[in-house]
């Protein structure tokens, strides 16, 4: 896998998980939000400051974007970021849209964990 191209966003997370049968809830804000409903659960990933103090949500979570748009036929760019980071026992939470991928990370380990994305050889802006 080649460099990756990756751009910070600024936006604070909260990763929600709402009943399987759930409606949307109206509160869903924010220029990121990921929307996946299974037969297990509704989850949802938007700006920490929508979330209501009584969802189950995991908050304080920042994302970086691949630049993509990434061809469906490209391989490796998952393992290429998450390979370093779970060498540097960084967690991660990863999204996929259809022209890229996002790479949720925690607060509190996300400078860190730019760090050893661009000792891996990525491009972090």
């Amino acid at each position: 896998m080649t460099q990756l191209r990756l751009a910070i966003l600024p936006h604070r997370l909260a990763v929600c998980r709402l009943s399987a049968g759930a409606p949307l809830p109206s509160w869903i804000a924010g220029p990121f939000t990921s929307v996946t409903r299974t037969d297990e659960e509704l989850s949802i990933v938007c700006d920490s400051d929508a979330v209501p103090h009584d969802v189950q949500a995991e908050r304080g979570w920042r994302a970086v974007k691949v630049q993509g748009p990434i061809p469906f036929e490209v391989t490796g760019v998952a393992s290429a970021l998450v390979a370093p980071l779970a060498g540097a026992y960084i967690s991660v939470f990863l999204l996929a849209t259809y022209d890229t991928d996002y790479l949720l990370l925690k607060e509190e380990s996300f400078a860190r964990a730019v760090e050893v994305l661009r000792a891996a050889g990525h491009d972090v802006t």
